[in-house]
């Protein structure tokens, strides 16, 4: 059996449900199922109601998510500061019922090296009224009140890490709740009282002078904690003053020199100790010019105005830029076949033509067929990325991969296609001869399915060229951005569709012969190159419990296979207990496959720490270069890369001369705020390389770097 029958025969059908398989996203949740809580290792989310006086229209029902926080983090307080965001909520609820603003608690000041946040540590339960209306009436099948909660929260140590989880809670319409008395009695306690006196905020050059009236004499002379409501306005970590004059209570406060704000009111809250007060004061005076009105820095604004001054560049940029952004797509895409797990499989179906080396007819069929396949696979896998992307999912490039289940459905998929080119086995022995004739009746159809298998092997990978043509098509309506995944198929389907439709290409390959066996066995060790590429990922996602039972599962799996090539009783007796064997083992060992293992975001070489929202301002502030890496365990190139030009000891040299910081955004597991970072540097996918440095903008390398390039790079830092 020669090798096409791998791509072309037998069980192409099933190997392209495969792959189909491995387009499709897997979506990872903190929890599944309703509950009313979500755990990690950094915080304990519960969802928990107070409702003393039952549920009736008129009656005070609240709702509250409580955070229990493991010793050092936090969360954030509505005006998180200098960096971090708040706890977000959204409510599902029934017709009848509405929900308020969160009654935040009282934060704390948190400082982060020279910056300053406001937020959460230890327990802090966040509550939010719910009005109930006449018109809402229980279900006839139950007489509870259903809360859904999605809930969103950034939760920080050193490094930061966004969690999620969607909450479901039951509140009995018939009877009182009030279990969390004590919880939400805490946080009610906690809450800032409002002040009837007046109080103003004074606006000067460089601070504003903030004045309070009508504050309790208990706290008369002491210190008070000052925390504004209006986010960037004030130096949060900058040094202030307070002082009392008779029973008003002043201060001043430097202005922040990145100020996007400019209110005409500023809710302030004030505390001392477990007390607080709130008050909102009118601003006096005129904010400086260092900030528009419109929340625009001056830097903004600039950029804004040179680009207003030249309109005919701006007109004529979007049609190049989609011009160059489809030849990149096109050269990319032909990049691709050289990528390590796509290759064997060009070679398999370009070698299989000398077979039938005259065959000119059938050969051009099967090579637009194959064309066919890829284009609508890229299409496809196109399509469903900017629909999750529209339906708010934070998706790039390569998103399938960050699922365990798919990269377990892939090793087992190669280690099927190694077995078959080893000569363990032969698809026809399997299928029934009707099957196989019928599958022999319809290469087209077979050559077809060999497109789709080939870009679900190269869909992780992004080539060069590829990288700022996916970042562009995110951004575009719709048919221009398919436009750009059609480009990449064609490029990659390009060398195949050449061979079968020019002589000239064709007449190069070699003659048929005994040489095709011997290369048909040798391709099958890149297979199994693949598979233990695909099982390092698996453990970068599932830890060593994962990959060890992955292992062990493809083990099982290639022990059925060899069993069914068996004749007579034995096949029956040996595969009978193989599937057994097989089955106890996916039964004790497989959940541990697809289990996602906590994200660890340490870094794991000397010098380079763990990337985190916000953490590359805060350190080009201080005047440090920074460099990010934007990788992944399952990206060819990344780890090319990284073992050769990052590893160089002369870039290493350059980098630690010039002091950059160096950062690591590891995106092997699914994480929407890399996502988000890459959106903004007009990406889509890894590997992306970044130099930052203050007053320059940011410089992003190729995406196969060499050591001149990045060294040329450092020099100018």
């Amino acid at each position: 059996m020669i090798i096409s029958r791998l791509l072309s025969h037998g069980l192409s059908r099933a190997l392209a449900g495969l792959a189909l398989a491995a387009l499709i996203p897997v979506a990872a949740h903190a929890q599944s199922g309703d509950k009313a809580i979500v755990q990690s290792e950094r915080v304990r989310a519960e969802l928990m109601a107070h409702a003393p006086d039952g549920v009736e229209p008129g009656k005070q029902v609240w709702v509250g998510l409580q955070l229990k926080h493991a010793p050092e983090w936090h969360t954030y307080w509505k005006n998180s500061g200098d960096s971090g965001l708040p706890t977000q909520v959204q409510w599902t609820l029934p017709a009848g019922v509405t929900a308020g603003e969160i009654a935040w608690p009282l934060p704390k000041k948190i400082p982060i090296g020279p910056l300053a946040n406001y937020g959460y540590e230890n327990v802090v339960l966040l509550p939010v009224p719910l009005t109930i209306g006449k018109d809402f009436k229980p279900s006839l099948l139950s007489r509870d009140l259903e809360v859904k909660l999605k809930a969103q929260w950034l939760v920080c140590r050193k490094e930061c890490i966004p969690e999620e989880g969607d909450f479901t809670l039951k509140i009995p319409a018939s009877s009182t709740t009030a279990g969390n008395a004590a919880a939400f009695q805490a946080s009610f306690d906690a809450q800032p009282k409002a002040l009837a006196g007046e109080s103003t905020v004074a606006v000067e050059p460089t601070a504003i002078k903030v004045s309070v009236s009508g504050l309790p004499a208990s706290v008369r002379g002491k210190q008070l904690e000052f925390f504004p409501e209006t986010s960037e306005v004030i130096e949060t970590a900058g040094a202030w003053t307070q002082a009392w004059q008779g029973d008003r209570w002043t201060a001043q406060i430097p202005l922040s020199l990145q100020r996007s704000q400019a209110p005409m009111v500023m809710p302030i809250v004030l505390s001392s100790g477990a007390q607080g007060w709130r008050v909102e004061a009118a601003v006096q005076g005129t904010w400086p010019a260092t900030a528009s009105a419109s929340g625009l820095t001056p830097a903004m604004e600039a950029a804004l105005k040179s680009s207003a001054a030249t309109p005919a560049a701006a007109s004529s940029a979007p049609s190049l830029t989609f011009a160059a952004a489809l030849l990149g797509a096109l050269l990319g895409g032909l990049i691709l076949n050289l990528m390590p797990c796509v290759f064997p499989i060009l070679a398999i179906k370009v070698v299989a033509f000398t077979k039938h080396a005259d065959d000119r007819r059938g050969h051009r069929i099967a090579g637009l067929a194959y064309t066919a396949g890829v284009i609508a696979s890229f299409v496809a896998l196109g399509a469903v990325m900017l629909a999750l992307r529209a339906a708010g999912e934070q998706l790039g490039w390569g998103f399938q991969l960050q699922s365990p289940a798919v990269v377990a459905v892939l090793a087992a998929l190669f280690t099927v296609i190694g077995l078959n080119l080893a000569g363990v086995f032969e698809f026809g022995a399997f299928l029934p001869s009707g099957v196989a004739s019928l599958e022999a009746k319809h290469p087209v159809v077979n050559s077809f399915l060999s497109g789709v298998l080939a870009v679900a092997i190269a869909s992780p990978c992004t080539a060069p060229f590829m990288g700022a043509s996916l970042g562009l098509a995110i951004g575009l309506p719709a048919v221009q951005a398919l436009l750009i995944f059609a480009a990449i198929g064609i490029g990659m389907a390009l060398p195949y569709l050449a061979a079968s439709w020019v002589p000239a290409i064709a007449r190069l390959l070699p003659r048929p012969g005994a040489w095709m066996d011997t290369f048909r066995k040798f391709m099958a060790f890149p297979m199994f190159a693949t598979v233990a590429w695909l099982v390092w990922v698996l453990g970068q996602q599932s830890g060593i419990d994962g990959a060890g039972a992955l292992l062990a599962l493809l083990v099982g799996m290639s022990m059925v296979i060899w069993a069914l090539t068996l004749q007579g009783r034995a096949r029956t007796i040996v595969t009978a207990i193989s599937l057994v064997l097989v089955a106890m083992l996916g039964w004790a060992t497989g959940g541990s496959v697809t289990r996602m293992q906590t994200q660890q975001l340490a870094a794991t070489e000397s010098g380079w720490q763990a990337w985190e929202p916000g953490r590359v301002d805060q350190i080009v502030a201080t005047g440090q270069p920074v460099f990010v890496d934007f990788t992944a365990a399952w990206c060819v190139t990344c780890q090319y890369n990284k073992k050769t030009t990052l590893s160089n000891k002369d870039v290493l040299a350059d980098l630690a001369g010039k002091n950059v910081a160096l950062l690591r955004a590891d995106w092997t597991r699914r994480d929407p705020a890399i996502t988000a970072a890459l959106g903004q540097l007009g990406r889509n996918g890894v590997p992306v390389y970044v130099f930052y440095k203050q007053g320059q903008p940011p410089v992003v390398l190729s995406e196969v770097i060499g050591v001149d390039e990045v060294r040329a790079v450092i020099a100018k830092l």
